[in-house]
């Protein structure tokens, strides 16, 4: 038990300054996430194009490909 006189510790100081820490990361800026899912549509759509490009040039390569052999 602590005695009423008894002066904070060190360790105690800490834990405070840790609650304070995890109630500043637990608020985030709604900017910031919303230009974050607009990064990631553009990532998906990039990556469906590529994909898209990749198989009609694979496509097309093969039908070339069968109808000269």
């Amino acid at each position: 038990m602590k005695k009423i006189n008894q002066s904070e510790t060190l360790f105690d100081q800490k834990i405070s300054t840790e609650n304070i820490g995890s109630d500043r990361i637990k608020t985030t800026n709604v900017n910031i996430l919303l230009n974050r899912v607009r990064l990631d549509k553009k990532k998906d759509f990039k990556k469906k194009i590529y994909f898209s490009l990749g198989m009609i040039l694979l496509i097309s390569s093969l039908a070339i490909y069968l109808s000269l052999s």
